[in-house]
């Protein structure tokens, strides 16, 4: 049995808290692959910490507090000593499966080796990510999409897919976005985001959003709201930028990159809040598609306050609009998790 599979069933609770200001509040802590998981007294996912990066913010010190960089703006606090042993025999043992290599030894000429240094730092990477995304086919996109989202369902759980869930999920995605090259949605069990674009058409979404309003509208605007992202954003550049020079050279000569990569991408995306989308750009979306803003600016902030630009701006205002979908399907689709 190795380190991993020997703790990946202990569990401990702790105090968690997500910035400095905010108050502290009891979670349950358990260890996944490299990961460690914070979750509610209910299971409900709060963060994933991945265990390379973890810090002891109080070496020696009990209880140990962890953050997951050294900033200190996120911490949990540890008291069980059985939890705190195993993050740390993982952490060693992750540690040293990394690979090692040697130092490059010896100098070939001050000033080649100047212009070169100064050529891979400048040019080469960045001229070496853009041709790899250029030349890699829709094909290797779409398998890359699904491969990160296997890594995320490994996290969260797998995906709610009741069958009557998802033919009115595709009925909704075809009308928001049309029956050419219509993405993919998948709704997560348990997520922090609310909504992410993976490579090869795919959107994941919380399941808070078919779950919580009334009405198809707000989820169609969060959808709408990740499709522009999609289009300023290329997910492949984002993965291997963060992947790094010598794995975005394997990807570009071989066409593959490490489950490693794709976890930690995997993880990003779970604790990452969206990039704002400009309020004139999806106004315009959603005046395409006929879909009221200010259904959407209210479930953002029940009093309107933030959101005034969406309410004034709501391209149907005052008008009549086709309902996005029948309440029978409306109702399947926010049972999608019951199965």
């Amino acid at each position: 049995m190795t380190a991993l599979e020997q703790y990946q069933r202990l569990e401990a609770t702790g105090l968690w808290r997500d910035a400095p200001d905010s108050q502290r509040r009891e979670v349950l802590v358990s260890i996944g692959d490299a990961t460690l998981m914070i979750s509610t007294m209910s299971e409900s996912a709060l963060s994933h910490w991945s265990l390379p990066a973890v810090k002891r913010l109080n070496p020696g010190e009990l209880p140990a507090i962890y953050g997951p960089d050294e900033s200190g703006d996120e911490t949990l606090e540890l008291e069980d000593e059985e939890m705190i042993a195993a993050i740390e025999k993982l952490r060693i043992v992750i540690d040293r499966r990394r690979p090692h290599p040697g130092r490059l030894r010896g100098i070939i000429g001050l000033g080649a080796g100047l212009i070169v240094f100064l050529g891979a730092v400048i040019w080469l990477p960045d001229a070496l990510l853009r041709q790899t995304v250029s030349l890699l086919p829709d094909a290797k996109r779409a398998q890359v999409g699904r491969d990160i989202l296997a890594e995320i369902t490994r996290l969260t759980g797998r995906n709610c897919a009741s069958p009557e869930g998802v033919t009115a999920l595709n009925q909704l995605a075809r009308r928001v976005f049309g029956t050419s090259d219509t993405p993919q949605i998948i709704v997560l069990r348990q997520a922090v985001l609310e909504t992410a674009h993976l490579p090869g058409n795919i959107i994941v979404i919380n399941r808070a959003l078919v779950e919580d309003y009334e009405s198809p509208e707000v989820l169609a605007a969060f959808l709408l709201a990740e499709d522009i992202r999609r289009e300023t954003s290329t997910p492949m550049q984002t993965l291997l930028a963060e992947a790094g020079l010598p794995a975005t050279f394997v990807m570009l000569t071989t066409g593959d990159i490490s489950s490693e990569h794709l976890h930690a991408r995997a993880a990003q995306i779970l604790t990452s809040q969206p990039d704002p989308v400009s309020d004139a750009a999806l106004l315009a979306r959603l005046a395409e598609v006929e879909i009221p803003a200010a259904t959407y600016a209210y479930a953002l902030d029940i009093s309107g306050e933030t959101t005034l630009p969406l309410i004034e701006g709501d391209p149907m205002r005052g008008q009549q609009h086709t309902p996005l979908m029948r309440d029978g399907n409306w109702i399947a689709l926010q049972e999608i998790c019951s199965e």
